[in-house]
């Protein structure tokens, strides 16, 4: 039997009131992939041990087939639990450890029968007779995965269980999850940080910042159609460009988004969602460009619906397959802080300390905290533009990626002629809402 698993408004605080989970509701359907997807500390492995047990709720209710489970314990749940560091018992075989639960639940009953019959399912019959010290990490999480589905629970919860393994490995063990979890038709809530993970695997994505749902949906919707500049930014590979931009909408003029040094004109006849951005006239926005939005052609090579822009090679990143185009067309970026490692940049004065060195032992615990004590001086020959032009540590250079074939022999400096395709076009609010397309009158991607 599978089961549904829904939360209504469930919010967690810890000492001190920290919030690590804010009024989320969800409704998972029998026998549905769910995947809980976000960065590291965003609350998804916290909302996973609420639904086992392992954790009760501040506010809210989790509800098991419609039923309040506040006071149901983790052993009352039929819940199986996949962890990321396997959780084997060291001085147990593979055998002992797939049937240790089936011990415990039915201790009259043989559970060899049900160990066999999960290890021919799993193709790990070689596995048994062998100690975990004696298997690979892949090895390991296929007799982890044993253990829970030879218990036949309503559902599985995974926390990350592939993300100690090596990237071919993860791969091949992905398709194992979801052809087994297709197989078997179990209820499945699975968390990870890895955004190929979530897209390959669930029937639907529920992306979390902070302990807050930012959106649900299927892998194709949040994808395309991102709710805010959050999602967009955490979903995507490159990630998705993210430009400031300010629409101009004069009453008797074309309607344009400047990008700084270049623009892209809304030419006539506009689509609704262009009609619509005229609200904007005179605010900054967020344009999101990803890098299958914009490729390498003349003006003359535009098809409907393309505009042209141009940009400077800065980098070139060639994967085999295909090829990354860091380019430089003059814009300002927008960054999402979470989803960055800025580091100091040099400063453009000189550096002083503040305060006189008894000053700095009275606040020595402060600094043991915060770091180094240390103020800028406001030199007046400063660049205010230099700071723009040094990228957050780890980002390469330019502010535009597109990615494009081998067949382009593209260079370090070389002005190249881009097509940008409206019809891929996102922009957000200066909050970081989507407006563009707008999400009023979008219909479900999946209807």
């Amino acid at each position: 039997m599978t089961r549904a698993i829904s939360l209504h408004q469930v919010s967690k605080s810890y000492t001190r009131g920290v919030r690590v989970v804010e009024r989320l509701s969800l409704d998972i359907r029998p026998g549905e992939f769910l995947v809980l997807l976000g960065p590291s500390g965003c609350g998804k492995s916290t909302v996973l041990r609420m639904i086992a047990g392992l954790e009760d709720a501040t506010e809210g209710e989790v509800r098991l087939d419609g039923e309040d489970a506040g006071d149901l314990p983790p052993s009352e749940r039929d819940m199986a639990m996949v962890f990321q560091n396997f959780a084997l018992y060291p001085s147990m075989t593979g055998r002992d450890n797939i049937g240790f639960p089936l011990r415990i639940e039915t201790p009259g009953e043989d559970p060899r029968p049900r160990v066999d019959a999960t290890a021919r399912m799993l193709g790990i019959e070689d596995l048994l007779d062998r100690f975990p010290h004696q298997l690979s990490g892949g090895e390991r999480q296929r007799v982890a995965m044993g253990r829970a589905i030879a218990r036949h629970p309503s559902a599985f919860l995974m926390d990350e269980p592939l993300s100690n393994l090596d990237a071919k490995l993860r791969n091949h063990l992905r398709a194992e999850i979801a052809s087994l979890t297709r197989e078997l038709g179990v209820t499945t809530v699975y968390v990870t940080h890895d955004q190929a993970e979530a897209l390959s695997l669930g029937d639907r994505v529920a992306v979390l910042r902070g302990g807050v749902l930012q959106q649900l949906g299927t892998p194709r919707t949040v994808y395309a159609l991102p709710a805010n500049v959050f999602v967009a930014a955490f979903i995507g590979t490159p990630r998705i460009n993210l430009l400031r931009g300010l629409v101009r909408a004069p009453l008797d003029g074309a309607m344009t988004i400047s990008l700084g040094k270049q623009y892209l004109p809304l030419r006539e006849p506009w689509s609704v969602d262009q009609r619509l951005l005229r609200v904007q006239q005179g605010r900054e926005v967020i344009v999101g460009l990803r890098s299958e939005a914009v490729r390498v052609a003349k003006p003359s090579e535009a098809r409907p619906g393309e505009v042209a822009i141009s940009g400077l090679v800065e980098h070139v990143e060639f994967q085999g397959h295909e090829v990354l185009v860091h380019f430089n067309t003059g814009s300002r970026p927008a960054f999402v802080p979470e989803l960055e490692a800025p580091r100091p940049v040099r400063p453009a004065g000189r550096r002083r300390r503040e305060g006189s060195l008894l000053d700095r032992l009275r606040d020595r615990r402060a600094a043991l905290r915060a770091g180094p004590v240390v103020a800028l001086d406001d030199p007046a020959d400063a660049d205010p533009a230099r700071d723009d032009e040094i990228p957050p540590d780890g980002r390469l250079p330019g502010d535009l990626v597109v990615r494009t074939t081998p067949d382009f022999d593209l260079r370090h400096g070389m002005q190249v002629p881009l097509l940008v395709d409206l019809a891929h076009l996102f922009v957000f609010d200066q909050h970081g809402e989507r407006i563009s397309p707008a999400p009023a009158r979008l219909p479900d991607l999946d209807e």
